[in-house]
């Protein structure tokens, strides 16, 4: 048999098989990543409903009796499971990519940095809700 090596024998070929399963940081990693699906659902659920929105009254209220359905509920608890912990892990990575920063000459610690990043997102978050709740309350 020909190889490459000229020598008769097989180059060494590591199984790449369960590679992201040796490390706890890197299964971390792929359910982050695996997370991004949920996002990229309730992107498009909500494409829908503008789509619908657009198609008129009726079609917008079909629409909302769609996601007031048992198994849109199920659905929207998952996608908020889903997207809370994509949330989560996305501030936990925010220290990691962000250069240093500095306040009064100190450079902030990633622990700060995090929790920054969470009150931004719940107060945001809070904001929206009361805006929305208040348009059709």
């Amino acid at each position: 048999m020909n190889t490459p090596a000229g020598n008769g024998r097989r180059p060494y070929m590591r199984s790449m098989q369960g590679w992201w399963r040796r490390n706890t940081f890197y299964v971390e990693y792929m359910i982050h990543e695996a997370t991004a699906l949920f996002v990229a659902a309730y992107a498009v659920v909500l494409l829908v409903g503008l789509v619908r929105l657009s198609q008129g009254q009726a079609a917008w209220n079909a629409w909302l009796a769609a996601l007031r359905s048992p198994g849109s509920v199920v659905f929207h608890v998952l996608v908020l499971a889903a997207i809370s912990y994509h949330a989560w892990t996305w501030f936990q990575i925010m220290p990691r990519t962000l250069p240093p920063v500095m306040l009064k000459g100190k450079r902030l610690s990633a622990a700060a940095i995090t929790r920054s990043g969470l009150a931004a997102a719940a107060i945001v978050t809070l904001m929206v809700f009361f805006l929305v709740r208040g348009l059709w309350a």
